[in-house]
């Protein structure tokens, strides 16, 4: 069954549901995990379904909390799915992303590449974001390295919906419904978004080879839930989702696409009873690319790869039971495994490709937790411990001639293995209108895919594989404060955050030149190699303030931290820069404001120092500061039309430059008319 079918039969029954809705405001039961035992300890923020309504995209409204950003300063509206890995605190960004992003528990970091693929996500029906900044140990696990984004589905009745339009050919439409059939709810959605884009070069830069960046994205669930007795819920889970690009290089382009399936059995603890929880998850993902070399005068391009076919396959589950008595306490365990192969037709010449290659292998990765808390007078303390084994396995690259099928090369990279034990501790003091809290906490990443068995080509630039790569970890104690007292909230952390064995890009070499076992690099290009690379150490402070009162909410935040690289052996060149992408301050603010006659009106600002675009600091993107702004008529309670610009004053923000100072920049000023509704 292709995938417009599945689409188009989850949309329908999407539809369906909502209009058998019966008119109940919500229903009960959620099929998303308790929070953690010791949550309050550490820095967790929360965003409601109206905070993460405010961007146009899912990524977008998540970087209102300062540090949180894909590898690059442009949003999943433009950003290649390989670099839509997000990370938190600004530490390090990477492609692959350094922070777990979880729906309703379920792990969302493609198999291949740990990336995550936005536009899959059903932004349209979230009714919360918990995001938990330091390393997410305990019951979070591999992946959780700079913390964790856990997502929420909503799990309201009746029926809403978006549909909107503006500039650079943007539209989008999204529907959501559900409806309680006894003991059983079942809920739907669908969505669909479409720019016809820019182009990122600027105009005294650009030549003919340049293109725009385009989206066509859609994605589509349904779900599931039955109580068979009280407390006791049974949920299942099933999504798809595609997405194409072009990619801002003539003839060049990429693809996504998959399908998520999860069951979830779980039962609260409750009355002295213990809880307990089970989930199971499979994730069929597939990724297609083509990337091109361009000449010195921007006027033509020559392929360079054309990564026809990604398939790859991840599966895993949890199990956890959970008690509560003189120690809140919850002990788990949880396995991820991943297998994927990478299909490639390379070497680009006389007009045609003349190679062909597969790279891919397996990994898997499981521990096993435990959690404890203790509340007593005001005093929080919680301590966790985990012990997680990881593998990569039957990692390989096979190269062949088109013409003839036969194999001119094989390369079989050994099997690894090891076991790495982490723990987090936390303690806080509730005073009266006032807090103190103290954390400290290790967690890890293993490679991907991706990152260990695959070499490729993007634009002159050519990274090459690592199968020796070992897994990273983070270390990190931190120090917070925080209160309220009437309409006014505060709260600040200082942190020291270190990365170590950092996985990152390191420049090799520049080109032209041809160079053994890796090719030809031209002009304006670069050879990488993902290496770990030694350490980098964060000090930091992070903070917000808000302020609400009848009618005006005001909010804002920051982050400042002094990132540097310690090379080592490994890398001394790199010694004393800093991380690439990686910008020293952040600052977030957001006001709303209720008007008269069913207006609203929404403000919100982002401003980024500068950063450097390469791992050796030579090349310097200025600072960035971007605007947004909503005005909403709410003309009954069922339905709203909305004005809203997102970078409003145009400013121009450079994402990446090449080593002969070709900038690209990110979307210029986006205006959007739109219309929503929804009914009991």
């Amino acid at each position: 069954m292709g995938f417009r079918t599945v689409l188009r039969a989850l949309a329908v029954a999407g539809f369906a549901v909502a209009a058998a809705a019966q008119p109940v405001e919500t229903v009960v039961v959620t099929a998303a995990p308790p929070d953690p035992v010791g949550n309050d300890a550490f820095s967790v923020t929360r965003l409601d379904a109206a905070s993460l309504n405010a961007a146009p995209q899912l990524d977008s409204a998540l970087a209102q909390v300062p540090g949180l950003s894909l590898f690059r300063r442009n949003s999943s509206l433009s950003a290649n799915p390989t670099t839509q890995g997000v990370s938190l605190r600004s530490l390090a960004p990477s492609g692959a992303g350094r922070a777990l992003v979880t729906l309703d528990g379920v792990p969302q970091n493609d198999p291949f590449g740990a990336w995550v693929i936005w536009s899959a996500l059903p932004a349209q029906d979230l009714a919360e974001a918990q995001v938990v900044e330091g390393a997410g140990a305990g019951p979070y696990g591999a992946g959780a390295l700079t913390g964790v984004i856990a997502l929420k589905e909503a799990s309201t009745v009746g029926v809403s919906g978006e549909v909107s339009g503006g500039s650079l050919g943007t539209l989008r439409g999204a529907v959501s419904g559900g409806t309680n059939l006894g003991k059983v709810s079942l809920f739907g959605t669908a969505g669909t978004e479409s720019a016809t884009g820019w182009i990122p070069v600027a105009p005294s830069q650009r030549g003919l080879a340049d293109d725009f960046l385009t989206l066509d994205a859609r994605n589509a669930s349904l779900r599931a839930q039955f109580e068979p007795d009280a407390g006791t819920l049974l949920s299942a889970r099933v999504a798809v989702y595609r997405e194409a690009r072009h990619s801002g290089l003539a003839g060049t382009r990429s693809e996504a696409d998959g399908m998520l399936a999860s069951v979830t059995a779980a039962h609260p603890e409750h009355d002295g009873a213990l809880g307990w929880r089970l989930q199971a998850w499979l994730h069929d993902s597939g990724f297609r690319q083509t990337s091109a070399s361009v000449s010195s005068d921007r006027s033509s391009v020559t392929p360079s790869d054309d990564q026809y076919a990604t398939p790859a396959v991840g599966w895993g589950g949890n199990a956890a039971v959970r008690g509560a008595g003189f120690l809140d306490w919850e002990i788990g365990a949880d396995l991820r495994a991943a297998r994927g192969n990478a299909k490639e037709r390379v070497v680009y010449m006389s007009g045609a490709f003349t190679q062909g290659r597969i790279s891919g292998g397996d990994n898997l990765v499981g521990g096993l937790y435990g959690e404890a808390a203790r509340r007593d007078s005001g005093w929080l303390a919680t301590l966790g411990v985990r012990l997680d084994a990881w593998s990569n396995s039957n990692g390989h690259i096979v190269q062949s001639e088109l013409a003839t099928g036969a194999i001119t090369s094989t390369v079989r990279s050994p099997s690894r293995s090891g076991l790495l034990p982490t723990a987090r501790a936390g303690l806080r003091r509730d005073f009266d209108g006032f807090y103190l809290r103290t954390a400290a906490y290790e967690g890890f990443r293993a490679p991907s895919l991706n990152e260990l068995y695959r070499p490729f080509r993007l634009g002159n630039n050519l990274t090459e594989a690592n199968p020796a790569l070992a897994p990273e970890k983070l270390y990190g104690v931190e120090i917070g404060a925080g209160g309220s007292a009437g309409a006014f909230s505060w709260d600040t952390t200082l942190f020291f955050n270190q990365l170590h064995a950092a996985i990152t890009n390191v420049t090799l070499a520049t080109g032209p030149g041809n160079f053994p076992g890796a090719g030809f690099v031209p002009a304006g290009g670069f050879l990488i190699q993902r290496q770990n690379v030694g350490d980098i150490d964060a000090p930091g402070i992070e903070g917000s303030v808000s302020y609400a009162l009848d009618r005006l909410t005001v909010h804002a935040a920051f982050d400042y931290l002094d990132q540097r690289v310690h090379g080592g052996i490994a890398a001394p060149q790199l010694t004393g820069k800093r991380p690439a992408q990686a910008p020293r301050a952040t600052i977030t603010g957001s006001a709303d404001l209720a008007l008269p006659a069913g207006f609203s009106w929404t403000g919100s600002l982002r401003f980024e120092s500068a950063r450097w675009s390469d791992d050796a600091n030579t090349l310097r993107l200025g600072s960035a500061l971007v605007a947004g702004t909503r005005l909403t008529w709410s003309a009954s309670d069922t339905v709203a039309v909305y004005l809203s610009a997102d970078n409003l004053f145009d400013a121009r923000v450079a994402t990446t430059e090449t080593a002969d100072g070709v900038v690209s920049y990110d979307a210029s000023r986006l205006v959007m008319a739109g219309l929503s509704f929804k009914t009991d």
